[in-house]
């Protein structure tokens, strides 16, 4: 055997280990492809989930903007209409108080024309507005003391309403107008139309007494004294009997 030849079996376990070395670096050089494959395969899915959510999180913010948009949107319509309604809201307030208010003026125009319910003297009746108040202004004219204008007042007021309920009182003040201004004859006439009119009327012993009022400014001492007699039997309990009482014991 030459120098440095190794024998037959040392060479086939020199190769046999180069084989399991060769092996073993192969097998290592597989393993190393297999997890470089594992890593990349990994990375890929990481990737693709990755950019999956990304689309996932894009659409469904998309889909949140345009429901956020389209809740906007009804919120504004509803906005608009509750505007529209507080409108016609207010304007239906003001057309009903248009028509409350339309209609306290008719009911005013009315109250201006139909007759109502009166109490003058004690006495209750009906009147139109319009006669009450010339009555009553005839009888301011009278409380004023212009005499000779509330004569007219009331001589106008008995021509224009003859039924007038007020034609008692109007004639009671118009007689003591006429005596005020010392138209006696006159005086005594209506104070007589009036006693004619209602001898149950609240200020007919009144009317007694001033047409004895009136006879005695005329100088007809004995008409009074009748005048007086009858006002103490008719009326006797009334405060103008009592003055009648008075004035008839200075008579002479």
């Amino acid at each position: 055997m030459m120098q440095g030849t190794l024998p037959s079996w040392k060479r086939g376990a020199l190769a046999t280990a180069l084989f399991c070395v060769s092996l073993g670096a192969n097998a290592a050089l597989f393993e190393d492809d297999e997890a470089r494959r594992a890593i990349l395969d990994l990375r890929q899915r990481v990737e693709a989930q990755r950019v999956q959510t990304e689309q996932r999180l894009t659409d469904e913010n998309a889909q949140l903007r345009r429901s956020l948009l389209d809740l906007q949107t009804q919120i504004e319509a509803m906005r608009g209409d509750l505007a529209r309604m507080t409108g016609q809201n207010e304007q239906l307030t003001r057309t009903v108080s248009e028509v409350q208010q339309r209609q306290t003026d008719v009911d005013e125009r009315l109250r201006k024309t139909e007759p109502s319910k009166i109490t003058v003297d004690g006495r209750e009746f009906t009147a139109d507005p319009r006669e009450k108040a010339e009555f009553d202004a005839a009888l301011g004219v009278f409380r004023s003391g212009q005499f000779p204008q509330a004569q007219t007042a009331f001589a106008d007021f008995v021509k224009r309403y003859p039924q007038s309920g007020y034609n008692a009182s109007a004639l009671f003040w118009l007689g003591n107008a006429q005596y005020a201004t010392r138209n006696y004859n006159e005086a005594i006439a209506n104070f007589r139309s009036m006693l004619s009119l209602a001898p149950d009327h609240a200020k007919a012993p009144e009317a007694v007494l001033s047409i004895a009022n009136c006879q005695i400014e005329l100088k007809d001492t004995r008409a009074a004294r009748r005048t007086l007699e009858d006002l103490t039997k008719a009326y006797p309990q009334s405060e103008a009997a009592q003055a009648g009482r008075e004035r008839l014991s200075r008579l002479k």
